[in-house]
């Protein structure tokens, strides 16, 4: 089948049938095997509706799939061309959690032997799920914060997003106590309160300078490597061994948590030493007027 009649044919299907589909597409590319007991166990269905999807997908990518009559399985086909896109942080969480299994319930079951670093902080869920609830009904959350420096403060807040620095989970949100746009850490929010309260125009996502602005990052290897170019390979980075750089559209308000996940030495002459130090800020300029910047490797402002 040609690609336009397999996207035609691909638009006719129900969510339900093509997340079937991209379950044998997925196992298929990533795990090489499949066999008609994982649709079964998955997706809870008959044997006869798994056996209708597989000859739906042999029909749709017939170039991906062989089938072995010894084994009763089907295998990967070295023409394999994958029927659905997968992100590649989407397929290892995948293969970390599984291919949405036990979605409800506490435990997981990775397709793969895989271990993550220990997470040492967890969100509650019910603060949290206030918080979404208010920030997809645009609502005021009324707050008691704990903070380092000034320790335990009532607030009212009107969030807007949620931010992940790699760490801990925050809330983009307008302090109305600090008349300002900052991050609250999820952990760190005690009794949160929906409030009825109108929103002022100062108070929107429109309004937030930092969270509207894009920085441009230009990363490059670190000058002091031995080896630069197996981080450049690592990283993926566009042009040859000695102008290999890596370029990443963020947001400024997040800026300072990529610069400081990654080790990104911020420093104007890449003076930061260290074997952590893999990455170094080539167009430090960028940074200027960015505002989260106090935990980014290095950084000083000009003068």
């Amino acid at each position: 089948m040609n690609q336009q009649k397999r996207e035609q044919a691909l638009a006719e299907l129900s969510q339900i049938q093509k997340e079937r589909l991209s379950y044998i597409d997925f196992r298929l590319m990533f795990l090489g095997v499949m066999q008609r007991s994982d649709l079964i166990q998955r997706f809870g269905m008959k044997e006869a509706a798994a056996t209708r999807d597989i000859a739906l997908y042999r029909k749709l990518a017939e170039e991906n799939i062989i089938y072995k009559t010894r084994e009763r399985r089907y295998f990967y086909n070295p023409d394999f061309v994958p029927l659905f896109p997968y992100s590649p942080q989407r397929a290892l969480a995948a293969l970390a959690s599984g291919f949405g299994d036990n979605y409800v319930g506490i435990k997981s079951r990775a397709m793969l032997p895989c271990e993550t670093p220990t997470q040492l902080n967890t969100t509650n869920l019910t603060t949290l799920s206030v918080l979404t609830r208010a920030i997809h009904q645009q609502q005021v959350v009324q707050i008691k914060y704990h903070s380092l420096s000034s320790g335990v403060s009532s607030r009212q807040i009107v969030p807007f997003a949620l931010v992940d620095n790699g760490l801990r989970w925050h809330i983009r949100a307008y302090d109305r106590k600090q008349s300002r746009f900052t991050d609250f850490v999820v952990n760190r929010i005690e009794t949160p309160q929906v409030v009825e309260s109108e929103i002022a125009e100062h108070e929107t996502r429109e309004a937030d300078n930092q969270w509207n602005r894009i920085v441009e990052l230009e990363i490059v290897p670190h000058p002091s490597l031995k080896h630069p170019e197996t981080i450049a390979m690592d990283y993926a980075m566009q042009g040859n061994k000695n102008n290999a750089q890596l370029n990443i559209n963020v947001r400024a308000a997040v800026a300072g948590y990529l610069l400081r996940r990654w080790n990104i030495d911020c420093s104007e002459d890449h003076s930061l030493k260290g074997m952590e130090y893999h990455l170094w800020l080539k167009n430090h300029p960028a940074l200027y007027g960015v505002e989260n910047l106090v935990i980014a490797p290095g950084y000083k402002k000009p003068h």
